[in-house]
């Protein structure tokens, strides 16, 4: 549930969103420090400090302990793609929307969010996960481009373009984690994009 009055998600799906976080984070080191398979359900919740109750309310199976957070910020790029102006280049509203997708402190003071990306790209069973959340949010952005494009859902350039821009943020991701975080993530995804070369 949204508030009405300021469009913020309401306090109980921050909280919500606070234990994906929690959950994923504990995964993550975990997974980082004596590997997934080594890894159960139960060593994830004591370290989330939650019961196993609640983590499969959050988590059908461990797998999916990072999906949640992964793929959070190309959720919201989709989101803000439909809010930029019609006459605005492609390149530069992607750009504008992940660059928004992506604000905020877990990319500002980026450890942990590397850590997480540098584990889903490692982990088969998680990076399975990652690129079907992945194409799922390719199938939302394809009504917002046609939107944009004057194309029909349907039509192939409309869905190849949906896919271009979903492969080219997911790499950029996983480039800027492979790296450590040392480049602001905003110019390794405006590199991405520009690869495109969209407006030609």
């Amino acid at each position: 549930m949204t508030s009405v009055s300021t469009g913020r998600p309401s306090l109980t799906e921050r909280r919500r969103e606070a234990t994906r976080y929690e959950i994923a984070e504990a995964a993550a080191a975990l997974f980082s420090e004596q590997g997934y398979e080594t890894t159960t359900v139960e060593d994830i919740a004591r370290a989330a400090g939650i019961s196993l109750r609640t983590f499969y309310r959050y988590c059908p199976a461990k797998e999916d302990a990072l999906t949640p957070v992964l793929t959070a910020g190309v959720a919201t790029l989709v989101e803000e793609m439909a809010l930029r102006p019609a006459a605005e280049a492609l390149t530069e509203a992607a750009q504008a929307a992940f660059t928004i997708a992506t604000a905020g402190a877990r990319y500002e003071g980026p450890g942990q969010t590397v850590r997480l990306i540098q584990v889903m790209s490692g982990v088969p069973a998680i990076r399975l996960r990652w690129l079907a959340a992945a194409r799922a949010m390719q199938d939302r952005l394809v009504p917002v481009l046609a939107t944009r494009t004057g194309r029909p859902e349907s039509a192939l350039e409309t869905r190849l373009l949906a896919a271009l821009l979903i492969d080219a943020v997911t790499v950029a991701l996983e480039h800027w984690a492979a790296e450590g975080g040392r480049e602001p993530l905003p110019s390794v995804s405006a590199r991405a994009l520009s690869l495109l070369r969209l407006e030609e």
